[in-house]
């Protein structure tokens, strides 16, 4: 049932014509300030998350979660928790381990299956400062991250969690490597791979014997890099099990709270398939809307401060609260 057959998303401004553009140039040109204040929450395992905070004394939250080898100085973290900040929320930009500036301690890093680290931030978030209303804004990778926690704990999840906004998210990974192969995406996969190779190393430096460095002479595609290293890393078989263990279209259908996934049909970086329509269409609670434009975390506007895809979430979350 809830498929947005009309997207509100209008259009971008005249002169990002293409997918491409959509996604590069907010990337690029946009720049927004906020007033985050960093706090470090230490893991049981020994390692360490990184949450940057802004702090209104509200009962509301808004937990933002970036994208693959994003951090929250994103243009997308800042810009949407900047809206919600006027809209008196306080807001959480969390950093997945490695993403903050300073390496993580544990042999592993983050991978698009783990869920376990955004559990402990909500869990972190409500022990210490007892909100009553939370909402989960994810984007690219870490959306489908919180589609999955949704849909795995199901009515587990703590009842102040009133909503789940994913913008942008491969909800089929293995799809997204495909797409991400496609010789067009080259800059995202050259950009990827330079940053997470940079990792890898340092992984290696930090635990001698955890990874061959040899195998990156034997990558002729994105899938040998999960073979090789993504996988191993992160306590997966190989490529093919890290995919279908990790992708979000697989546990969907036990969320139980009002959730929506905005994937724009220009995306370059995604599939079809990462947009499950069929499972949307039947599903009391998830709600899929497919913007023609928007690209890859795009969605902006013209003449306006802010991106559309700020504006949708936080009428999404209004509506969700209304109907509680």
């Amino acid at each position: 049932m809830p498929i947005i057959e009309k997207s509100s998303y209008p259009a971008p401004p005249p002169f990002q014509f293409n997918g491409h553009l959509q996604t590069i140039l907010p990337a690029l040109t946009r720049k927004v300030e906020v007033p985050y204040e960093r706090e470090r929450l230490e893991l049981p395992d020994g390692d360490f998350l990184d949450l940057d905070w802004i702090d209104q004394k509200s009962k509301k939250l808004a937990i933002l979660s970036h994208g693959l080898e994003g951090n929250s100085d994103r243009h997308y973290m800042k810009g949407m928790g900047s809206f919600f900040q006027q809209q008196n929320w306080d807001v959480l930009a969390w950093n997945c381990r490695s993403c903050s500036g300073e390496m993580n301690r544990k042999p592993r890093l983050y991978n698009h299956g783990e869920i376990e680290d955004i559990a402990e931030v909500i869990r972190h978030a409500l022990s210490t400062k007892h909100y009553a209303q939370i909402v989960l804004i994810g984007f690219s990778m870490v959306g489908s991250i919180l589609l999955k926690y949704l849909g795995v704990h199901g009515n587990e999840i703590p009842s102040a969690i009133v909503a789940g906004v994913a913008f942008s998210s491969p909800c089929d990974l293995k799809a997204s490597v495909e797409a991400l192969e496609e010789p067009h995406n080259f800059i995202y996969r050259r950009r990827f791979a330079k940053s997470l190779r940079l990792k890898v190393e340092q992984k290696a430096e930090q635990f001698p014997g955890i990874v061959n460095l040899e195998n990156f002479d034997r990558i002729k595609r994105w899938q040998d890099f999960d073979d090789y290293f993504s996988a191993p890393l992160n306590g997966y078989k190989d490529a093919a099990d890290f995919y279908e263990k990790a992708s979000a279209k697989n546990y969907m259908q036990g969320i139980q709270v009002p959730a929506l996934l905005v994937n724009a049909k220009n995306d370059p970086i995604l599939k079809p398939e990462c947009s499950p329509a069929r499972l949307c269409e039947k599903h009391p609670h998830v709600y899929l809307e497919q913007p023609e434009r928007g690209g890859h975390v795009g969605f902006s506007l013209s003449r306006k401060p802010f991106a559309w895809s700020e504006f949708r979430a936080f009428q999404f979350v209004e509506k969700a609260i209304n109907r509680n």
